[in-house]
C-alpha cells in the first residue's frame, strides 16, 4: 500500500468516527494534524476522493471535508484499489491491474502460485468489511480503553479531560491489536454473525 493510499483510508475512516460523533464535517488542517499527513498532500488526497464521490468538500472559514459515500457499502478493498490499483502483491498475480513478470514460466511458477494466494487472502479480508466496520471497531477500541477520539469538538473549560493520545506500545505488529481480534472482541460476534 502506498503512503497516498494509507492516508486515504486513514482520513476516511477519521471523517467516519466523526460522522458517528455527529460532528461530520472536520477541517482539512484539523485532518491533517490529528493523522499526522502534510496538509497540502491531504488536499491532493481529497481532491481524488471528492471527484470519486467519497467526500465532499465545504468552503468557508467553517469549512472542511466530510464524508458523503455510504460507509456501509464502501468496502475497503474497493478503496484500496481505487487508491493504489490493486491488492496483489506481485503484478502477475493481480486480477484488476495484470503485469507480466520476467519469470520463464508463469504457469508453474512457484512464487507466483503463492502470491496469487497472499492475494485471494487479502482480497477475501479488504472485499468483506466496510468503512462502517472499520469505524465501529474503531470507535470501540477508542471507548474500550477510555480515549476521546481526536476529531472531538473543542472541549469548554471545566474539569481537565483525559488525554486523546492511546498509552505507548510495543513497536511491533501485535496479532491481538488486528481488525479482526479487534472485530472478535470488541464487538463479541456471535459465530454466526462472523
Amino acid at each position: 500500500m502506498t503512503k497516498r493510499g494509507e492516508y486515504a483510508i486513514r482520513t476516511l475512516i477519521r471523517l467516519g468516527v466523526a460522522q458517528r460523533m455527529s460532528t461530520p464535517l472536520v477541517s482539512v488542517s484539523r485532518l491533517a494534524e490529528s493523522e499526522h499527513i502534510p496538509a497540502k498532500f491531504l488536499e491532493n488526497i481529497l481532491a481524488d476522493l471528492k471527484s470519486a464521490g467519497y467526500v465532499e468538500g465545504v468552503r468557508g472559514k467553517n469549512g472542511g471535508a466530510r464524508l458523503i459515500c455510504d460507509p456501509e457499502k464502501t468496502k475497503i478493498g474497493e478503496l484500496i484499489r481505487f487508491l493504489d490499483g490493486k491488492l496483489a502483491p506481485i503484478g502477475c498475480a493481480s486480477e484488476t491491474a495484470y503485469e507480466p513478470c520476467t519469470c520463464p514460466d508463469e504457469d508453474h511458477c512457484g512464487l507466483r502460485m503463492l502470491m496469487i494466494d497472499v492475494r485471494n487472502a487479502i482480497a477475501n479480508i479488504l472485499d468483506r468489511y466496510s468503512l462502517a466496520d472499520v469505524v465501529t471497531v474503531t470507535l470501540r477500541k477508542l471507548e474500550r480503553d477510555g480515549l476521546v477520539p481526536v476529531l472531538a469538538p473543542t472541549p469548554k473549560p471545566g474539569p481537565a479531560r483525559r488525554a486523546t493520545q492511546p498509552p505507548a506500545k510495543p513497536r511491533y505488529a501485535n496479532p491481538a491489536d488486528g481488525f479482526l481480534a479487534g472485530l472478535v472482541k470488541d464487538l463479541a460476534l456471535a459465530p454466526a454473525e462472523r
